[in-house]
């Protein structure tokens, strides 16, 4: 089985956005800046495409220095040696590559072990075909919020069909998340919390897809142990090039902050 490395990486979140926006990054007014969009090309120039399987930019409260961490098949050594040979000196004032630090991952899982995570989604799903929406047609290929998409397809008439249902935003993640985690592992739904959602307009290179933004809190139990080092590795759901998907372990009872 491949080594799975948890690497860490400090970055300056001001100097990261004027670097962002030097490039042009920007397609429209409404997505002046997209720090999701500034970390994939970051690591990429400075790394390679997909070097970071995956990643989760943490910036504690009223700072400007943050850290990223990825999970990556390239320990962290040879992510410095590689950093100092290939980056421009304007990606070494975003990073501060002498401080990046790495571990290697557990290799082997216990079926029935209880981890604790906190992950950042985009739970949104891929229409199959056409879906009439207020006011338009959705065309067949569109991703759309999951919660969205359930309200549009039970209740298309009430705008308050879901609440009265007892379906609330939570509960369709959640819905969401289990899928996702299946058959690998299973997401303990009382345990878990929706601590943080927000809708954000992503800058892209072809279009600004506008979508659901949402942090969990949760506990999950590994059921298939063999592959639960590969759902690490790849992650949960769409936009993962973008900071999203990234299932950072915690010990199961620790109250965690959202940041």
């Amino acid at each position: 089985m491949t080594e799975l490395h948890l690497i860490r990486v400090p970055v300056e979140t001001g100097k990261l956005a004027r670097w962002a926006v030097e490039r042009g990054w920007s397609r429209s007014k409404s997505t002046s800046y997209d720090e999701g969009r500034a970390l994939h090309h970051l690591v990429t120039e400075i790394w390679g495409q997909g070097t970071l399987c995956c990643f989760r930019m943490l910036v504690p409260p009223r700072r400007q220095l943050g850290n990223l961490y990825a999970y990556s098949k390239t320990q962290a050594a040879a992510l410095h040696d590689t950093a100092c040979t290939h980056a421009l000196p304007e990606h070494l004032e975003v990073v501060d590559v002498e401080k990046l630090a790495g571990k290697i991952m557990p290799s082997s899982w216990n079926e029935g072990q209880r981890l604790g995570f906190d992950l950042r989604v985009r739970p949104v799903r891929r229409l199959g075909s056409d879906l009439d929406g207020p006011g338009a047609t959705i065309r067949a290929g569109s991703e759309i919020d999951a919660f969205l998409l359930e309200a549009l397809r039970k209740f298309p008439d009430s705008r308050d069909g879901m609440s009265k249902n007892g379906r609330s935003r939570e509960e369709v993640y959640f819905d969401w998340l289990t899928d996702r985690l299946a058959p690998t592992a299973t997401l303990d739904r009382t345990a878990s919390r929706l601590v943080k959602f927000q809708r954000l307009r992503a800058a892209r290179k072809k279009h600004d897809p506008e979508g659901p933004d949402a942090t969990v809190h949760g506990i999950l139990t590994v059921t298939n142990p063999t592959d639960f080092h590969a759902l690490l590795a790849r992650g949960l759901g769409r936009h993962k090039a973008y900071g999203y998907g990234m299932l950072l372990l915690r010990p199961p009872g620790l109250r965690m902050r959202n940041q």
